[in-house]
């Protein structure tokens, strides 16, 4: 393996992906929610706000994730940024499912659910055919375990 093949396949550091994650959070809020979300486009994903029950705390928990659209569904990767463990929004809505996206357009009730299966397979292919960096099966294989699928789908307020 070359240096720079070596290179590209290690994770991304730990503090990079958490000053990234505090940046996007600080420009959502200063901007008044005008800015860091975005609508999924055929060639990538989309940005919104999660909002999660803390399962110990019982407070509202917020992360911004990215998503793409499956038909009335909303689905995201629970990643860590490549890291371990899976993410806390995602231990979350394991207990509390049901949550609130913010979207560019306005936020919308939904609940929770690991896509399995051929769904699962569908929806991952769907992530890397976007063909970018962050969403590839190589990336994928240095996980200890296969990274959920999640699925929001619409619920009544």
């Amino acid at each position: 393996m070359t240096d720079a093949a070596h290179h590209r396949s290690q994770p991304i550091p730990a503090w990079l992906i958490r000053t990234i994650w505090t940046l996007h959070r600080a420009l959502l809020r200063f901007s008044a929610g005008r800015l860091g979300l975005r609508r999924p486009t055929a060639t990538t994903w989309g940005m919104l706000r999660l909002e999660t029950v803390g399962r110990r705390s019982g407070l509202v928990r917020r992360a911004i994730v990215g998503y793409i659209e499956d038909g009335p569904n909303i689905v995201t990767p629970a990643m860590n940024g490549w890291l371990e463990p899976d993410p806390a929004w995602w231990v979350n809505l394991q207990a509390q499912p049901d949550a609130t996206v913010l979207l560019p357009d306005g936020p919308r009730a939904v609940r929770a659910r690991a896509a399995v299966g051929e769904e699962r397979d569908r929806l991952w292919r769907r992530y890397v055919d976007l063909g970018t960096s962050a969403f590839n099966d190589k990336r994928a294989a240095m996980r200890s375990h296969e990274t959920a699928i999640v699925v929001l789908e619409p619920r009544s307020a």
